[in-house]
Protein backbone atom coordinates (compact mmCIF):
# COMPACT_ATOMS: atom_id res chain seq x y z
CA UNK A 1 0.00 0.00 0.00
CA UNK A 2 0.84 3.39 -1.37
CA UNK A 3 2.23 6.14 1.51
CA UNK A 4 3.25 9.51 1.34
CA UNK A 5 5.08 11.92 3.97
CA UNK A 6 2.57 14.33 4.71
CA UNK A 7 3.10 17.93 4.43
CA UNK A 8 1.05 21.05 6.35
CA UNK A 9 1.83 24.66 4.17
CA UNK A 10 5.36 23.03 3.13
CA UNK A 11 6.12 22.20 6.59
CA UNK A 12 6.73 18.39 8.31
CA UNK A 13 4.18 17.46 10.27
CA UNK A 14 6.80 16.99 13.03
CA UNK A 15 7.58 20.73 12.55
CA UNK A 16 4.08 21.67 13.01
CA UNK A 17 3.83 19.42 16.10
CA UNK A 18 7.04 21.10 18.16
CA UNK A 19 5.89 24.04 17.16
CA UNK A 20 2.22 23.81 18.00
CA UNK A 21 3.84 22.75 21.77
CA UNK A 22 6.51 25.62 21.80
CA UNK A 23 3.22 27.90 21.30
CA UNK A 24 1.49 26.12 23.92
CA UNK A 25 3.50 26.53 26.38
CA UNK A 26 4.65 30.42 26.00
CA UNK A 27 0.32 31.15 25.89
CA UNK A 28 0.61 28.84 29.03
CA UNK A 29 3.27 31.00 30.70
CA UNK A 30 1.57 34.23 29.32
CA UNK A 31 -1.62 33.27 30.83
CA UNK A 32 -0.06 32.59 34.06
CA UNK A 33 2.39 35.00 34.91
CA UNK A 34 1.73 38.01 32.66
CA UNK A 35 -1.47 38.27 33.09
CA UNK A 36 -1.12 38.62 37.14
CA UNK A 37 1.99 41.53 36.23
CA UNK A 38 -0.43 42.82 34.14
CA UNK A 39 -3.10 43.87 36.70
CA UNK A 40 0.18 44.96 38.87
CA UNK A 41 1.60 47.31 36.12
CA UNK A 42 -2.03 49.14 35.86
CA UNK A 43 -2.07 49.82 39.21
CA UNK A 44 1.20 50.72 39.54
CA UNK A 45 1.24 52.77 36.91
CA UNK A 46 -2.69 54.32 37.81
CA UNK A 47 -0.98 55.25 41.26
CA UNK A 48 2.16 57.10 39.78
CA UNK A 49 -0.27 59.21 37.35
CA UNK A 50 -3.25 60.27 38.71
CA UNK A 51 -1.83 63.13 40.57
CA UNK A 52 -2.28 64.99 37.08
CA UNK A 53 -6.14 64.57 37.78
CA UNK A 54 -5.57 65.45 41.35
CA UNK A 55 -3.88 68.19 40.86
CA UNK A 56 -6.86 69.90 39.60
CA UNK A 57 -7.68 70.28 42.56
CA UNK A 58 -5.02 69.75 44.51
CA UNK A 59 -3.49 72.68 43.73
CA UNK A 60 -5.96 74.85 45.18
CA UNK A 61 -6.34 73.46 48.33
CA UNK A 62 -2.15 72.97 48.74
CA UNK A 63 -1.26 76.55 47.59
CA UNK A 64 0.80 74.42 44.99
CA UNK A 65 1.63 77.01 41.76
CA UNK A 66 2.44 75.28 38.08
CA UNK A 67 6.11 75.60 39.35
CA UNK A 68 5.45 73.67 41.91
CA UNK A 69 3.34 70.89 41.09
CA UNK A 70 6.10 70.26 38.43
CA UNK A 71 9.03 70.03 40.89
CA UNK A 72 6.59 67.59 43.26
CA UNK A 73 6.27 65.05 40.07
CA UNK A 74 9.91 65.51 39.23
CA UNK A 75 11.12 64.83 43.06
CA UNK A 76 9.67 60.95 42.33
CA UNK A 77 12.55 60.30 40.49
CA UNK A 78 15.06 61.19 42.51
CA UNK A 79 14.68 58.12 44.66
CA UNK A 80 13.53 55.95 41.44
CA UNK A 81 16.71 57.13 39.79
CA UNK A 82 18.81 56.05 42.78
CA UNK A 83 17.65 52.85 43.32
CA UNK A 84 16.85 51.23 39.76
CA UNK A 85 20.25 49.46 39.74
CA UNK A 86 20.27 48.16 43.32
CA UNK A 87 16.38 47.12 43.35
CA UNK A 88 17.51 45.65 39.37
CA UNK A 89 20.61 43.94 41.00
CA UNK A 90 18.75 42.35 44.37
CA UNK A 91 15.60 41.03 42.00
CA UNK A 92 18.17 38.75 40.22
CA UNK A 93 19.96 37.77 43.75
CA UNK A 94 16.12 37.16 45.25
CA UNK A 95 14.01 36.96 42.36
CA UNK A 96 10.75 38.47 41.12
CA UNK A 97 8.68 37.31 43.52
CA UNK A 98 10.10 39.13 46.91
CA UNK A 99 10.69 41.97 44.90
CA UNK A 100 7.82 43.18 43.09
CA UNK A 101 5.59 42.39 46.47
CA UNK A 102 7.82 44.85 48.19
CA UNK A 103 7.24 47.05 45.32
CA UNK A 104 3.42 46.87 45.35
CA UNK A 105 3.31 47.15 49.13
CA UNK A 106 5.15 50.19 49.90
CA UNK A 107 4.36 51.56 46.67
CA UNK A 108 0.67 51.05 47.45
CA UNK A 109 0.89 52.09 51.32
CA UNK A 110 2.70 55.44 50.26
CA UNK A 111 0.16 56.00 47.63
CA UNK A 112 -2.79 55.47 49.81
CA UNK A 113 -1.34 57.84 52.56
CA UNK A 114 -1.49 60.20 50.12
CA UNK A 115 -4.98 61.24 50.83
CA UNK A 116 -4.25 62.67 53.93
CA UNK A 117 -1.68 65.35 52.87
CA UNK A 118 -2.39 68.76 53.99
CA UNK A 119 0.83 71.12 53.08
CA UNK A 120 3.33 71.00 49.95
CA UNK A 121 6.13 69.39 51.91
CA UNK A 122 3.97 66.42 52.17
CA UNK A 123 3.38 66.24 48.68
CA UNK A 124 7.31 66.39 47.77
CA UNK A 125 7.79 64.09 50.65
CA UNK A 126 5.23 61.77 49.06
CA UNK A 127 6.18 61.93 45.78
CA UNK A 128 10.16 61.24 46.90
CA UNK A 129 9.01 58.30 48.55
CA UNK A 130 6.68 56.74 46.25
CA UNK A 131 9.79 56.92 43.27
CA UNK A 132 11.85 55.04 46.04
CA UNK A 133 9.13 52.24 46.74
CA UNK A 134 8.45 51.55 42.86
CA UNK A 135 12.27 52.16 41.62
CA UNK A 136 13.31 48.39 40.11
CA UNK A 137 9.60 47.48 39.13
CA UNK A 138 10.06 48.56 35.49
CA UNK A 139 13.53 47.11 34.98
CA UNK A 140 12.78 44.28 36.90
CA UNK A 141 10.39 43.09 35.27
CA UNK A 142 12.39 43.16 31.88
CA UNK A 143 15.07 41.53 33.23
CA UNK A 144 12.20 38.66 34.55
CA UNK A 145 11.07 38.86 31.14
CA UNK A 146 14.36 37.46 29.81
CA UNK A 147 14.43 34.55 32.06
CA UNK A 148 11.42 33.12 30.32
CA UNK A 149 11.16 34.31 26.95
CA UNK A 150 13.46 34.29 24.18
CA UNK A 151 14.71 37.13 22.27
CA UNK A 152 12.62 36.60 19.00
CA UNK A 153 9.49 37.04 21.12
CA UNK A 154 10.15 40.03 23.57
CA UNK A 155 8.97 43.00 21.48
CA UNK A 156 5.73 41.03 21.52
CA UNK A 157 5.69 40.35 25.32
CA UNK A 158 6.90 43.48 26.08
CA UNK A 159 4.40 45.35 24.18
CA UNK A 160 1.53 43.46 25.79
CA UNK A 161 2.79 44.41 29.16
CA UNK A 162 2.59 48.35 27.82
CA UNK A 163 -0.74 47.35 27.34
CA UNK A 164 -1.18 47.42 31.11
CA UNK A 165 0.04 51.53 30.81
CA UNK A 166 -2.49 52.11 28.30
CA UNK A 167 -5.07 50.43 30.15
CA UNK A 168 -4.08 52.96 33.24
CA UNK A 169 -4.75 55.36 30.60
CA UNK A 170 -7.56 53.87 29.00
CA UNK A 171 -9.44 53.48 32.84
CA UNK A 172 -8.00 55.75 34.79
CA UNK A 173 -9.40 58.94 33.09
CA UNK A 174 -12.85 57.70 33.19
CA UNK A 175 -12.46 56.43 36.89
CA UNK A 176 -10.01 59.60 38.36
CA UNK A 177 -12.53 62.50 36.16
CA UNK A 178 -15.99 60.03 37.95
CA UNK A 179 -14.12 60.34 41.30
CA UNK A 180 -13.31 64.23 40.96
CA UNK A 181 -17.06 64.84 40.06
CA UNK A 182 -18.86 62.83 42.64
CA UNK A 183 -16.86 62.11 45.64
CA UNK A 184 -16.16 66.13 46.78
CA UNK A 185 -16.54 66.50 50.21
CA UNK A 186 -17.73 62.92 50.72
CA UNK A 187 -17.74 62.44 54.83
CA UNK A 188 -15.86 65.55 55.30
CA UNK A 189 -12.87 64.36 52.43
CA UNK A 190 -12.12 66.32 49.25
CA UNK A 191 -12.25 64.54 46.15
CA UNK A 192 -8.52 64.48 45.12
CA UNK A 193 -8.16 62.69 48.77
CA UNK A 194 -10.51 59.50 47.65
CA UNK A 195 -9.19 59.58 44.35
CA UNK A 196 -5.68 58.41 46.18
CA UNK A 197 -7.21 56.15 48.64
CA UNK A 198 -9.62 54.22 46.05
CA UNK A 199 -6.86 53.99 43.68
CA UNK A 200 -3.75 53.28 45.91
CA UNK A 201 -5.23 50.46 48.14
CA UNK A 202 -5.41 47.93 45.41
CA UNK A 203 -1.76 48.09 44.85
CA UNK A 204 -1.52 47.03 48.90
CA UNK A 205 -3.68 43.70 48.27
CA UNK A 206 -1.91 42.76 45.13
CA UNK A 207 1.25 43.01 46.84
CA UNK A 208 -0.09 39.95 49.38
CA UNK A 209 -1.16 38.30 46.19
CA UNK A 210 2.20 38.74 44.80
CA UNK A 211 4.19 36.79 47.27
CA UNK A 212 2.00 33.64 46.88
CA UNK A 213 1.71 33.63 42.92
CA UNK A 214 4.94 34.49 41.51
CA UNK A 215 7.26 31.86 40.33
CA UNK A 216 11.02 33.25 39.98
CA UNK A 217 12.25 30.55 37.06
CA UNK A 218 11.05 28.19 35.08
CA UNK A 219 12.55 25.52 36.36
CA UNK A 220 10.35 26.29 39.98
CA UNK A 221 7.27 26.29 37.51
CA UNK A 222 5.19 23.46 38.86
CA UNK A 223 2.17 24.18 36.30
CA UNK A 224 4.95 23.61 33.27
CA UNK A 225 5.58 20.21 32.38
CA UNK A 226 9.21 18.48 32.22
CA UNK A 227 8.79 18.98 28.56
CA UNK A 228 7.89 22.01 28.32
CA UNK A 229 10.63 23.21 30.99
CA UNK A 230 12.98 21.35 28.41
CA UNK A 231 11.71 23.73 25.91
CA UNK A 232 11.61 27.09 27.66
CA UNK A 233 15.27 26.54 28.92
CA UNK A 234 16.86 25.31 26.11
CA UNK A 235 15.23 28.49 24.26
CA UNK A 236 17.01 30.40 26.52
CA UNK A 237 20.48 28.63 26.48
CA UNK A 238 20.43 28.54 22.61
CA UNK A 239 20.29 32.20 22.87
CA UNK A 240 22.51 32.60 25.37
CA UNK A 241 25.11 30.90 23.26
CA UNK A 242 24.16 33.04 20.15
CA UNK A 243 25.18 36.22 22.11
CA UNK A 244 28.07 38.01 20.79
CA UNK A 245 31.65 36.60 22.18
CA UNK A 246 32.13 40.17 23.07
CA UNK A 247 29.33 40.48 25.25
CA UNK A 248 29.86 42.32 29.04
CA UNK A 249 29.20 39.95 31.47
CA UNK A 250 29.60 41.42 34.75
CA UNK A 251 28.16 45.22 35.93
CA UNK A 252 32.19 47.35 35.23
CA UNK A 253 32.05 46.03 32.03
CA UNK A 254 28.52 46.85 30.87
CA UNK A 255 29.14 50.37 32.59
CA UNK A 256 32.32 50.80 29.85
CA UNK A 257 30.10 49.58 27.20
CA UNK A 258 29.35 52.64 24.74
CA UNK A 259 25.99 50.48 23.84
CA UNK A 260 24.63 50.91 27.38
CA UNK A 261 24.57 54.91 26.71
CA UNK A 262 22.76 54.87 23.57
CA UNK A 263 19.99 52.81 24.53
CA UNK A 264 19.82 54.82 27.60
CA UNK A 265 19.40 57.96 25.48
CA UNK A 266 16.84 56.04 23.51
CA UNK A 267 15.11 54.73 26.39
CA UNK A 268 15.15 58.91 27.90
CA UNK A 269 12.68 59.66 24.96
CA UNK A 270 10.02 57.28 26.25
CA UNK A 271 9.68 58.90 29.78
CA UNK A 272 10.24 62.55 28.37
CA UNK A 273 6.81 61.62 26.12
CA UNK A 274 5.48 60.38 29.02
CA UNK A 275 5.81 63.70 30.98
CA UNK A 276 3.62 65.35 28.33
CA UNK A 277 1.22 62.53 28.36
CA UNK A 278 1.17 61.44 31.52
CA UNK A 279 1.10 64.68 33.58
CA UNK A 280 -0.14 67.54 31.59
CA UNK A 281 -2.74 65.83 29.29
CA UNK A 282 -6.00 66.93 31.57
CA UNK A 283 -4.25 70.33 31.87
CA UNK A 284 -3.86 70.23 28.21
CA UNK A 285 -7.23 69.17 27.06
CA UNK A 286 -8.77 71.92 29.77
CA UNK A 287 -6.62 74.62 28.32
CA UNK A 288 -8.36 73.48 24.78
CA UNK A 289 -11.93 74.59 25.96
CA UNK A 290 -13.39 71.23 28.37
CA UNK A 291 -14.11 72.38 31.71
CA UNK A 292 -16.40 69.19 32.51
CA UNK A 293 -13.88 66.87 34.90
CA UNK A 294 -15.94 63.70 33.47
CA UNK A 295 -15.37 64.68 29.64
CA UNK A 296 -11.77 65.75 30.51
CA UNK A 297 -11.25 61.69 32.07
CA UNK A 298 -12.70 60.41 29.16
CA UNK A 299 -11.04 62.32 26.42
CA UNK A 300 -7.97 61.76 28.30
CA UNK A 301 -8.43 58.15 27.36
CA UNK A 302 -8.30 58.59 23.71
CA UNK A 303 -4.71 59.31 23.22
CA UNK A 304 -3.95 55.64 25.14
CA UNK A 305 -6.18 53.92 23.12
CA UNK A 306 -4.25 55.03 19.80
CA UNK A 307 -1.01 54.46 21.26
CA UNK A 308 -1.87 51.10 22.57
CA UNK A 309 -3.33 49.79 19.21
CA UNK A 310 -0.41 51.17 16.94
CA UNK A 311 1.72 49.45 19.51
CA UNK A 312 1.03 46.15 19.01
CA UNK A 313 1.31 46.77 15.45
CA UNK A 314 4.50 48.07 15.37
CA UNK A 315 6.35 45.53 17.77
CA UNK A 316 4.61 42.56 15.94
CA UNK A 317 6.46 43.88 12.72
CA UNK A 318 9.89 44.37 14.83
CA UNK A 319 9.91 41.31 16.15
CA UNK A 320 8.69 39.63 12.96
CA UNK A 321 11.49 41.65 10.95
CA UNK A 322 14.30 41.41 13.81
CA UNK A 323 14.52 44.91 13.10
CA UNK A 324 15.02 47.27 16.41
CA UNK A 325 16.52 50.14 15.24
CA UNK A 326 14.40 51.97 11.95
CA UNK A 327 10.86 50.68 13.82
CA UNK A 328 12.62 53.23 17.19
CA UNK A 329 13.30 56.26 14.72
CA UNK A 330 10.20 56.18 13.18
CA UNK A 331 8.35 56.33 16.45
CA UNK A 332 10.62 58.65 17.77
CA UNK A 333 9.77 61.19 14.97
CA UNK A 334 6.66 60.98 15.08
CA UNK A 335 5.89 61.64 18.78
CA UNK A 336 8.47 64.37 18.26
CA UNK A 337 6.33 65.67 14.65
CA UNK A 338 3.47 65.57 17.92
CA UNK A 339 5.00 67.34 19.84
CA UNK A 340 5.72 70.43 17.84
CA UNK A 341 2.14 69.96 16.27
CA UNK A 342 0.94 70.36 19.89
CA UNK A 343 2.73 73.88 20.05
CA UNK A 344 0.32 75.18 17.67
CA UNK A 345 -3.31 74.27 18.12
CA UNK A 346 -3.67 74.75 21.98
CA UNK A 347 -7.06 76.10 21.74
CA UNK A 348 -8.31 73.09 19.64
CA UNK A 349 -9.63 70.00 21.67
CA UNK A 350 -9.39 67.14 18.33
CA UNK A 351 -6.65 68.44 17.67
CA UNK A 352 -4.51 68.53 20.57
CA UNK A 353 -5.78 64.80 21.13
CA UNK A 354 -4.53 64.04 17.47
CA UNK A 355 -0.97 65.44 18.51
CA UNK A 356 -1.33 63.84 21.94
CA UNK A 357 -2.22 60.65 20.15
CA UNK A 358 1.07 61.18 17.86
CA UNK A 359 2.94 61.49 21.26
CA UNK A 360 1.34 58.17 22.58
CA UNK A 361 2.37 56.09 19.68
CA UNK A 362 6.25 57.35 20.14
CA UNK A 363 5.80 56.55 24.00
CA UNK A 364 4.37 52.66 23.66
CA UNK A 365 5.80 51.88 20.60
CA UNK A 366 9.10 53.15 21.95
CA UNK A 367 9.15 51.61 25.16
CA UNK A 368 8.19 48.38 23.56
CA UNK A 369 10.96 48.35 21.10
CA UNK A 370 14.18 49.74 23.07
CA UNK A 371 13.95 46.89 25.76
CA UNK A 372 14.68 44.28 23.48
CA UNK A 373 18.28 45.21 22.86
CA UNK A 374 19.66 45.71 25.92
CA UNK A 375 19.51 41.79 26.61
CA UNK A 376 20.52 41.07 23.03
CA UNK A 377 24.41 42.41 24.30
CA UNK A 378 24.50 42.00 28.12
CA UNK A 379 24.70 38.83 30.03
CA UNK A 380 24.87 37.63 33.39
CA UNK A 381 25.18 40.65 35.95
CA UNK A 382 25.85 43.07 33.41
CA UNK A 383 22.33 42.33 32.27
CA UNK A 384 20.57 42.94 35.38
CA UNK A 385 22.85 45.90 36.54
CA UNK A 386 22.99 46.90 32.84
CA UNK A 387 19.36 47.13 32.27
CA UNK A 388 19.30 49.16 35.60
CA UNK A 389 21.73 51.86 34.52
CA UNK A 390 19.72 52.23 31.33
CA UNK A 391 16.79 52.67 33.01
CA UNK A 392 18.36 55.42 35.82
CA UNK A 393 19.81 57.08 33.26
CA UNK A 394 16.76 57.32 30.88
CA UNK A 395 14.92 58.61 34.11
CA UNK A 396 17.14 62.29 34.00
CA UNK A 397 15.26 63.44 31.38
CA UNK A 398 11.71 62.74 33.00
CA UNK A 399 13.20 64.69 35.86
CA UNK A 400 14.25 67.48 34.56
CA UNK A 401 11.00 67.76 32.29
CA UNK A 402 8.16 67.88 34.42
CA UNK A 403 10.24 71.00 35.66
CA UNK A 404 11.02 72.90 32.92
CA UNK A 405 7.34 72.39 31.54
CA UNK A 406 5.62 73.87 35.29
CA UNK A 407 8.07 76.69 35.18
CA UNK A 408 7.50 77.41 31.45
CA UNK A 409 3.90 77.76 32.31
CA UNK A 410 4.12 79.33 35.64
CA UNK A 411 6.18 82.22 33.53
CA UNK A 412 4.39 82.66 30.03
CA UNK A 413 1.00 80.65 30.53
CA UNK A 414 1.99 78.55 28.06
CA UNK A 415 3.38 75.01 27.47
CA UNK A 416 5.34 75.38 24.08
CA UNK A 417 8.81 76.39 24.90
CA UNK A 418 8.66 73.46 26.76
CA UNK A 419 7.00 71.10 24.53
CA UNK A 420 9.37 72.00 21.74
CA UNK A 421 12.39 70.86 23.81
CA UNK A 422 10.78 67.80 24.49
CA UNK A 423 10.16 67.15 20.88
CA UNK A 424 13.80 67.83 20.34
CA UNK A 425 15.15 65.31 22.82
CA UNK A 426 12.64 63.27 21.30
CA UNK A 427 13.87 63.36 17.88
CA UNK A 428 17.56 63.55 19.07
CA UNK A 429 17.46 60.15 20.98
CA UNK A 430 15.33 58.24 18.40
CA UNK A 431 18.85 59.32 15.72
CA UNK A 432 21.34 58.16 18.71
CA UNK A 433 19.92 54.41 18.89
CA UNK A 434 19.57 54.52 14.73
CA UNK A 435 23.40 55.61 14.35
CA UNK A 436 24.61 53.97 17.75
CA UNK A 437 23.13 50.36 18.50
CA UNK A 438 24.69 47.56 15.82
CA UNK A 439 22.03 46.05 13.69
CA UNK A 440 21.01 42.85 15.84
CA UNK A 441 22.40 39.70 13.90
CA UNK A 442 19.85 36.84 13.90
CA UNK A 443 20.69 32.96 15.63
CA UNK A 444 22.16 31.09 13.44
Amino acid sequence: MAHSTLHSGGASLPAVADSAVEEATYRKITLRLMTFLFFCWVLNYLDRVNVSFAQLQLKHDLGLSDAAYGLGVSLFFIGYILLEVPSTLLLRRIGARKTVTRIMLLWGGISTAMAFMTAPWQFYLARTLLGAAEAGFWPGIILYLSYWYPAKRRARITSRFLLAIAVAGIVGGPLSGYILQNFMDVWGFRNWQWLFFLEGLPAVIAGVVAYFYLIDRPQEAAWLTDEQKRLVIGALEEESRSKPHDAPSNLLAALRDPRVYVIAAGWATVPICGTILNYWTPTIIKQAGVSNLLQIGFMSALPYIVGAIAMLFIARSSDLRLERRWHFVSVTTAGAAGAVLLTLVTHNWLAAIGCLSLVSISYFAAAAIIWTIPPTYLKGTAAAGGIGVISSLGQVGAFFAPIVLGWVKSVSGSFSAGILLVALFTFVGGIAVLLGVPRERRAQ
